[in-house]
Formats: C-alpha cells, sequence, structure tokens
C-alpha cells in the first residue's frame, strides 16, 4: 500500500470510530434477577423446574426461551418510584416487534403494576394455546387499529410487589392475535378507569413474554417505550387556527375549533369559559364537520375537560365509524391523544359525539387537531 494510501486508510478508520459509538454488549441471564440495561428496567423470574434464558440485548430488546417450565416472566420497560398516577407522566405507548414461537399456554403483553390500589395489569397482543383471562369482558376499547375486551379479576394473596396480598388484575386482550405495532398503553388506562376500574401510583410499565407450564421463544426485535406529552392529565395550550389542509398528512397538522363545527344536539351550547368552544351536555349531543384525507392513518388530538371531576368521555366517529374516546378526568382543560387511527380517505365526516353519559358530567371541548 502506498504512503498516500496508507494516511488516508488510518483517516478513514479514525472517522469511523468518532462516527459508530460502542456497541452495547449482550448479557444472557439463566437465574432469576432484576435490573437496567442500555436504559431500561428488566426482570427474569421463573419458579421451580424447567429451564429459561433471557438474553438482554441493546435498548427495549431481549430474546427468550424456556422448556418445560411452570411459570416464567421476562421483560424489559421502565419502573417508577410509585408517586405518580398515570395522568402525572403523560402519554405512554410501546413501539414493538416480535418473533413469537409459543409453545402451550403463553402470552405477549405490555405488563405492570400500580399502588394504592394494588392492582397487576395486563395488554395482551398475542398468546398460545389459551386466551386469558377465562372470565366476561366487562366492555371493549377499539384502539391501534384492533378491538380489546376489557376483563377485570381478583387475584386472593398471592404474590405481588408488597408482598403477599389480595389484588386486582386489569386486563385489556385484543380479539384478533398481533405480534408487531403500537400500542396505546394510556388509552387503555382510560377505558379502565371509565368502567370502574381505578389506576393507582405507577411502579412498571414493560414489555412482558409470559409462560406457564410450557415451552416457548421469543426474539424482541423493537420495543420502544414512551413516556411523557398530552394525554388524558397533561395540560395543554390551544394551537393556532384551522389550519385546513389534508387532515395532517405531509408532516403538517389540521387544526378545527369546535365552535366552527356544526353543534347539533338537545343540549349541546356554545360557552365561552374555560375557553371559547362547545359544552355537550347528554347523549346525543355532538358536533360534526367535513374534513378531507389525503392518507387512511392519524393521530387525533382533542383539547377538553369535564365540568366537574367526574370523568367525562367524548366518542370520535369517522365516516360513521366509531374509531376512539376521548377522556378528561376534571375541569382542568387537557389535550387527549389518539394514536394511529385508521380511517376511510378522501371526504369523510368527522363526528365528536356523547354517547355514554351518565347525567353526572358534561364534556367542554375546544379543538381538534389532526396529525
Amino acid at each position: 500500500m502506498k504512503p498516500k494510501s496508507l494516511k488516508m486508510f488510518f483517516a478513514m478508520a479514525f472517522c469511523f470510530a468518532l462516527v459508530f459509538p460502542p456497541l452495547i454488549a449482550s448479557a444472557q441471564i439463566t437465574g432469576n434477577e432484576i435490573g437496567t440495561h442500555d436504559g431500561y428496567d428488566y426482570e427474569f423470574w421463573k419458579d421451580e423446574g424447567g429451564y429459561g434464558s433471557m438474553t438482554l440485548n441493546s435498548g427495549g430488546t431481549f430474546s427468550a426461551e424456556w422448556h418445560d417450565v411452570h411459570n416464567i416472566l421476562f421483560r424489559k420497560g421502565q419502573k417508577f418510584d410509585t408517586t405518580q398516577t398515570h395522568q402525572q407522566l403523560g402519554n405512554i405507548t410501546v413501539d414493538y416487534g416480535v418473533n413469537y414461537q409459543p409453545n402451550g399456554s403463553s402470552y405477549l403483553a405490555v405488563y405492570g403494576w400500580t399502588t394504592d390500589p394494588l392492582v397487576e395489569f395486563y395488554i395482551v397482543d398475542s398468546w398460545g394455546t389459551w386466551r386469558p383471562p377465562g372470565a366476561e369482558p366487562k366492555g371493549t376499547i377499539h384502539v391501534d387499529g384492533g378491538t380489546y375486551e376489557i376483563y377485570e379479576t381478583t387475584r386472593v394473596q398471592q404474590p405481588s410487589i408488597e408482598g403477599t396480598a389480595t389484588f386486582q388484575q386489569y386486563w385489556s386482550v385484543r380479539t384478533d392475535k398481533r405480534t408487531s405495532g403500537t400500542i396505546s398503553v394510556s388509552e387503555h388506562f382510560h377505558a379502565w378507569e371509565a368502567h370502574g376500574m381505578p389506576m393507582g401510583n405507577m411502579y412498571e410499565v414493560a414489555l412482558t413474554v409470559e409462560g406457564w407450564q410450557s415451552s416457548g421463544s421469543a426474539d424482541v426485535y423493537r420495543n420502544n417505550l414512551t413516556i411523557g406529552g398530552s394525554s388524558g392529565g397533561g395540560g395543554g395550550t390551544p394551537p393556532p387556527s384551522n389550519g385546513g389542509g389534508d387532515g395532517g398528512g405531509n408532516g403538517g397538522s389540521t387544526v378545527v375549533q369546535a365552535e366552527d363545527m356544526t353543534i347539533s344536539g338537545p343540549w349541546a351550547n356554545r360557552i365561552y369559559s374555560p375557553f371559547d368552544g362547545v359544552v355537550l351536555h347528554g347523549n346525543e349531543d355532538r358536533v360534526t364537520y367535513t374534513q378531507y384525507f389525503a392518507n387512511d392513518t392519524h393521530s387525533f388530538s382533542l383539547r377538553g375537560a369535564s365540568n366537574n371531576n367526574n370523568l367525562a368521555q367524548v366518542d370520535l366517529r369517522i365516516g360513521g365509524q366509531y374509531v376512539g374516546t376521548f377522556y378528561y378526568g376534571d375541569h382542568h382543560p387537557a389535550v387527549y391523544t389518539i394514536d394511529n387511527v385508521q380511517h376511510g380517505t378522501g371526504h369523510q365526516e368527522v363526528e365528536l359525539i356523547l354517547t355514554n353519559n351518565d347525567g353526572n358530567w358534561d364534556a367542554y371541548i375546544d379543538y381538534l387537531e389532526i396529525h
């Protein structure tokens, strides 16, 4: 190699050393262990019998395998100090992808705990030979392109994060399996609360693979946990007036003020406090308008509030189809977001409507932002 070429080689090698960060070493675990790895909290747990191993990879990713176990769990996410509710933390989502190969009873879920009240929760996207939890559903939530059934079960004097205790389990179980996509975790929290299932202070949120009386493997090749931003408990300030456009396509957003929509229903009316907007008093009160959508997937943010400390909720319909619900926990104006809503393209009727009002609250709405 000529001297000039040799100098160029070392110069390029030095540049690559500057550009590429050091790789995070993988770590394999075969015994019960809790810790932190590359910015994510992890846990491996199994009871007696059988074999299991967990390999911790970069970020939230990991791989797992198990053989002939009674019960085993693998998870990576984030633990909290139990001083904040999910509303105070902000919007929580998990974007994930898993090569999931269960053989027997197992499930793939977002898992966690709250305290005060003590609750163990599961948002299940896929499972093995048995679909948990084997109870009667309390309702449904339509989110992230699918339908989840809501369940509540009770564990009596069982192990928990507070020792042996009796506690509730909350479940959202998808009606059709999937192994990749976005899980809008906060949407499930709000839906559970709307069904009389209170959440407490957050202890943990983690993507989890669990097996019992089974074998299997899972390669979690994507696991991005996002915490913060707008949610039912977060604040918000009004954006500029109606931006028009194609429903938030091409990287922009469309904002429509509620008072500029068509107001209808038995009791719906204009308001000027706590903002210029519309109040929906009772069932079938609504505001509607027609929006052009160039694309078939958007996120929708609605700024609103309850008129008191009771939970208010406003349904979103597009083209006559229900696509989600916005929730407001008190009278402080807040922005609630429903992510990754799938809908028709072209001109579609957008409708904000009350359908589940028990007479104990009114819904104030300020503006709808599509992005």
